[in-house]
């Protein structure tokens, strides 16, 4: 059972922008790059991304594994599991998500990473670049059963509370941000913004308006983490799968922490920009 939606992402596919090709990668790179590195694995192999829970997966062969990330209640066999460790898996054990306690996406990394097909240097999943944008029910995920190097260890990464709970999204003031009035600058660092239900891959776009009379611009480049500005006063975040380019003023841009805490939200919640 794939859930919500489910994909195989890495690092991301770079270096492809002149081609009208996004990044992708996993949304919170922080939690992949934990869980890769429990298992000792390189920082760039594939992970699956878990958004929003109720996945459920049966491994033909025996594995270990690392879980980060959001917490949906992880059960190896209907046994409660712990995150942020390694744990062995044997084959036809039966891997399942449930109920939420915290957080929106979560991560497997497993020994060796997925070995899914490569496109353009990289196993992300994207619309009209790899087959499939998400995993589907009945789909195999090839991965290698040699874990005789990887050391036995019962530690467990303590989890980053902020990570999850920070209320701040720290940015860099952006391209267009002089454009911006002394009232707009103001209102946006001291508004609380919510995300709308209009929320994804591609983009989170705030409920809050900051009034705008910022005349068009020419196309530019926009990267993830960029925050535009649109005619009506929304504020769009864009996030891993966006556009390359943008037509919107560039009012900030995220730093990388604050991308990964934002993946971790979800409809209704909020936070305040800080600008360093």
């Amino acid at each position: 059972m794939p859930g919500f939606f489910t994909s195989i992402q890495d690092l991301g596919r770079k270096g492809y922008g002149s081609v009208g090709v996004p990044i992708s990668g996993a949304m919170d790179l922080y939690s992949a790059k934990i869980g890769n590195l429990t298992l000792q694995n390189k920082e760039t192999a594939a992970v699956l991304e878990v958004t929003m829970g109720n996945c459920k997966l049966v491994f033909e062969k025996e594995t270990k594994l690392c879980i980060t990330g959001a917490d949906f209640s992880a059960t190896l066999n209907h046994k409660a599991i712990v995150l942020n460790t390694v744990i062995n898996i044997n084959k036809f054990d039966v891997l399942s998500f449930g109920k939420c306690r915290f957080g929106v996406r979560s991560y497997i990394a497993i020994s060796g990473g997925f070995k899914t097909k490569k496109v353009l240097n990289s196993r992300s999943f994207y619309h009209s670049i790899t087959n499939n944008a998400v995993v589907l029910k009945g789909d195999l995920l090839p991965y290698n059963t040699d874990t005789k190097s990887l050391a036995s260890t019962f530690s467990i990464v303590k989890r980053n509370s902020l990570h999850f709970n920070s209320k701040t999204l720290t940015c860099y003031r952006g391209p267009e941000y002089h454009l911006l009035t002394h009232c707009q600058t103001n209102q946006i660092t001291s508004t609380f913004f919510s995300i709308s239900k209009h929320n994804n891959r591609m983009a989170y776009q705030l409920n809050e308006l900051i009034k705008n009379d910022i005349e068009s611009m020419l196309t530019s480049a926009v990267i993830p983490g960029t925050v535009q500005l649109t005619p009506s006063g929304k504020l769009i975040v864009l996030m891993r799968d966006c556009q390359v380019t943008g037509g919107y003023p560039r009012i900030l841009q995220l730093t990388p922490e604050a991308i990964n805490i934002l993946s971790q939200k979800t409809t209704q919640d909020s936070f305040q920009f800080t600008v360093i």
